[in-house]
């Protein structure tokens, strides 16, 4: 039996952890951990944004409606199908995601605005109300401008049913003149229907 086992030595085979050697390794990481989350949260002031504003050009979608474009794989992003975002720098395949990303979060953060919008104080309501009153007011409207400008839709209406009847004056002639085949009389009689064409013309 001396033969099986040398004295002395643990044949258990579970190994034995040292407690206070691996407690004190938990404490040293979660010091680390302490300090790390403290330099990330101090990092400085935080960034003050404007607040959202109106954009002051046109969205251009209907630029590139309905034409098609040969798309290479080393071709630059401003140059690749669908719709690119220079601020961003990426490139967005269709007009709707286009609208989500450029009044998205990302986007806005780009050009150095938060999305909060700024809050309107009292005189600045009452300042654009009587802008609005003023412009209407330049514009005075009367009975006669009315008047003017339902005797020029009719006019246009007018005119684009006589453009319709034309064009199918003109389509009823063609299809007449395409049915009256010149055909030689005297092949005619020879098939044997000379006497089936109309002597109307």
């Amino acid at each position: 039996m001396a033969g099986n086992g040398a004295v002395g030595v643990d044949n258990t085979h579970r190994r034995k952890f040292d407690l206070e050697e691996y407690a004190e390794k938990a404490r040293e990481r979660e010091r680390k951990e302490e300090e790390g989350a403290r330099k990330s949260k101090s990092k400085g002031p935080p960034v003050q944004r404007k607040p959202l504003k109106h954009r002051d050009y046109e969205v251009d979608l209907e630029s590139r409606l309905g034409k098609t474009q040969v798309v290479t794989p080393i071709a630059p992003l401003s140059q690749q199908a669908g719709y690119f975002c220079s601020v961003c720098e990426c490139v967005v395949k269709d007009s709707a995601n286009y609208l989500d990303h450029i009044n998205g979060k990302k986007h806005q953060r780009a050009l150095g605005m938060s999305m909060r919008v700024e809050r309107a104080s009292l005189e600045q309501v009452q300042s654009r109300f009587e802008k609005l009153k003023k412009r209407k007011t330049d514009l005075p409207f009367t009975e006669q401008d009315l008047d003017e400008r339902i005797l020029k839709q009719q006019q246009e209406e007018e005119e684009r049913k006589r453009q319709r009847r034309e064009k199918k004056k003109e389509k009823k002639k063609e299809k007449v003149d395409d049915e009256e085949i010149e055909i030689d009389p005297d092949v005619a009689a020879m098939m044997g229907f000379g006497g089936f064409g109309s002597s109307k013309k």
